[in-house]
């Protein structure tokens, strides 16, 4: 079982940053994808980023080259930097944590932080 809270949401202008953190409980954190998800009023969640147990990671095309993820496995984090925010960033997110199937099930989430970006 693994438990996940973010922080780090807020308001802040368009252009501005912010850097969100996951803090996970549980064992084997270093194992798991890690990732950020988002869900606007009346859209559906879509992945933001998300980051392997070998530091690969992904990014939507919305936010690549302007969002950073990465893990501190000895910490238990993971963490969203955000630069140059739009306000179509503007989203509820979500850290994700989804153990690979060669280690079992699992998928758990936060509950969410909210990022508002204003025009």
């Amino acid at each position: 079982q693994v438990q996940l809270v973010e922080s780090g949401g807020g308001l802040v202008q368009a252009g501005g940053s912010l850097r969100l953190s996951c803090a996970a409980s549980g064992s084997r954190f270093s194992v798991y994808t890690m990732g950020w998800y988002r869900q606007a009023p009346g859209k559906q969640r879509e992945l933001v980023a998300a980051i392997n147990s070998g530091d690969s990671t992904n990014y939507a095309d919305s936010v690549k080259g302007r969002f950073t993820i990465s893990r501190d496995n000895g910490k238990n984090l993971v963490y969203l930097r955000m630069n140059n925010l739009k306000p179509e960033d503007t989203a509820v997110y979500y850290c994700n944590a989804e153990l690979p199937r060669r280690w079992g099930i699992g998928n758990y989430w936060g509950p969410g932080t909210q990022v508002t970006v204003s025009s």
